[in-house]
Order: C-alpha cells, then structure tokens, then sequence
C-alpha cells in the first residue's frame, strides 16, 4: 500500500544523502533452503556517504556517476600510497543493468506504473567493494529518492520488501540507524546505541570476493554449535542500551576465511592498534577494516600515527542512513 501527494507537491529535483554502514559484528550460519546463509550482524550507520540527485525527465533512466576522494589519509599523506585504493572508487562502479541505482529505479517503476524518467547523479565517496555497504546505500537512495520525486510515499515495510529483491543489506540502508539483522540479513530489529562513538577505517588494495568467501565458510563446515552460541549472543544485544564495544564481541566469521589476504588484515589491524584504535575488525565481508577511536582522542592523532599506505576514513556513528532534501 502507498499514498501519493497531490499533484502539486510532485518534485522537480530531490537530494537523497545514502551514509556508509559498519558492520560492527558478523556470524555467519548454515545454508538455508533458499541458497542464502543464516547472518546475525549488527549494523551501524557512519558518515561517510554518497549524494544521489534525482531529476525527471521525460522517459528513460539515465545515472551519471562523479567521485570525491573523502579519505582523511589524503589530507595528510607526506608520500604517494602506493598500490592503494584510491580514495573514492577502488573498484569500479557497475554501469547498465549491472547498477544498483538503475535496477532500484526501473523495480519501483513497475511496481508502481510510475510515468516519465530520471535522471540520476550519484557522486561517490563511499569506496566501492569495501564492506561499507556503498552499492546497498545507493540502491536504498534510489528508491527513496524517485518516490519523492513522484510524490509517493509507500509504506516502510513495502519498500523494504523492494529493497531485499535488489540486495539484502538494502531493507537496513532505507531504515539505518542501531540495528540486528537476521536471516539473511533483511530481518531488522532496531537497538539503542549507549553513546555515540568515533571510528577510522582502513581499505587496503585487495578486495575480498564474498562468495568465494562464503564458499569457504562452506568448505570449513561452520559449527552448528558455535553459530547458535553466535545467534544466542546477538539476540541478546537488545536487551539494554548497546555499548560499541559489546558489538565488537559478535566478531566477524569472514575474518578467518581470508586465504592468502590473512596476513595483510593481521598487520592492517596491529598497525591500527599500534595507531591508539581500538578492536579492529573487518566490516561485511571486507576488505575494509574499521577501529574505534577511544573517548577523549583525536581521530586526526590516530590518522597521523597510522603507519601504511592505506586510504584511511574518519567516520562517526548516525542514527539515520537516509537524508532526503527536494531541490528547486
């Protein structure tokens, strides 16, 4: 079910700010009936984010992508990084149908006979194929953003129905904020952040295929036993406010599956610690790698003490991972 504004209030122009996520802890279980693996992961919205300007136009999709460099490394780099990421596109953004954007817009379409086109700018800032939930954010930022753009408002529970058949973090990018997600991902349950809390993020040059990775979580056999201890812990987490330190906890199953990349996120998260942050972790399936910034420190002194060549990001945590602004 949706409503539609009246004809008036139909925009020309809307701004939708799509915020990075964390994943703060990440188990993975056994293979359900449906080919997806069983996740219990307790997401976090950052800061760090990319715009999606929204146009009508007269027929036809069209996205044009721009990228911003928004790592802090860049500020204070004193030598190229070589063989880093750069800053804001490591990997390429997939173009046509393969775009997350566009099959967000043509899904809604038809779902709900919208007439005309759009026209969508995307300028990006989250790093592409780094666990932060880039793609996901986008794709959420669409669908937001052309119901605006048409004056139509469905509810949260349908458009996160629309969001799980492009992706399964997509349901949390429209709805961000504290929040368990289980199944495969797209069963959320908000929870209540203690405090807010500071973090950097590393994303080193290598990336991480997640279903090679999942392949391997197949082959080593994952322990029905500890994943339930796993899901145990995580349901748990909503029964009080949740501090960040008590997420960390959960751990992330992906950091043992990494092959030959192990050794590189070992030394990644021991320059971290020897940087002042704290509990470094791999978000999503990698390969970025995010430490929190202890109370009452700098992050710009954690930036600064950081020893390597990686693209370094300053995020803080946020209750909402969607902005939406109509433009004139």
């Amino acid at each position: 079910m949706s409503r539609r504004s009246g004809p008036g209030h139909r925009a020309r122009r809307v701004r939708v700010v799509a915020r990075a996520k964390l994943n703060l802890g990440l188990a993975v279980g056994p293979v359900r009936d449906d080919g997806f693996h069983e996740l219990a992961t307790v997401f976090q919205s950052v800061s760090l984010a990319d715009t999606l300007i929204v146009e009508a136009r007269a027929r036809g999709y069209t996205l044009a992508v721009r990228r911003e460099d928004a790592s802090a490394a860049r500020v204070v780099a004193t030598r190229p990084r070589r063989g880093a990421a750069p800053g804001a596109s490591a990997a390429a953004v997939p173009k046509g149908s393969a775009n997350l954007v566009l099959r967000a817009a043509r899904l809604l379409a038809a779902r709900y006979a919208l007439p005309g086109g759009a026209r969508f700018t995307l300028i990006k800032r989250i790093p592409a194929g780094s666990g932060l939930g880039g793609g996901s954010a986008d794709a959420a930022a669409a669908l937001r953003g052309l119901a605006r753009l048409h004056g139509l408002r469905p509810r949260a529970e349908d458009l996160c129905r629309i969001g799980a058949e492009l992706g399964s973090d997509v349901p949390f990018a429209l709805r961000g904020g504290t929040t368990l997600g289980l199944g495969r991902g797209e069963r959320l349950r908000p929870l209540r952040l203690a405090r807010p809390f500071v973090a950097v993020v590393a994303v080193p040059a290598w990336r991480v295929s997640t279903p090679r990775a999942f392949a391997r979580i197949d082959r080593r056999k994952y322990g029905l036993t500890r994943w339930t201890a796993k899901l145990r812990f995580a349901q748990s987490l909503g029964r009080e406010s949740l501090t960040v330190g008590r997420a960390i906890r959960l751990g992330n199953t992906f950091e043992a599956v990494l092959g030959k990349q192990r050794s590189e996120f070992l030394s990644l998260c021991a320059r971290l610690r020897r940087a002042g942050a704290k509990g470094p972790h791999l978000t999503g399936s990698g390969s970025g790698v995010f430490a929190v910034v202890p109370a009452g420190v700098p992050a710009w002194r954690i930036v600064e003490r950081f020893d390597g060549d990686e693209a370094i990001y300053v995020v803080r945590s946020r209750g909402t991972s969607l902005t939406h602004t109509t433009l004139p």
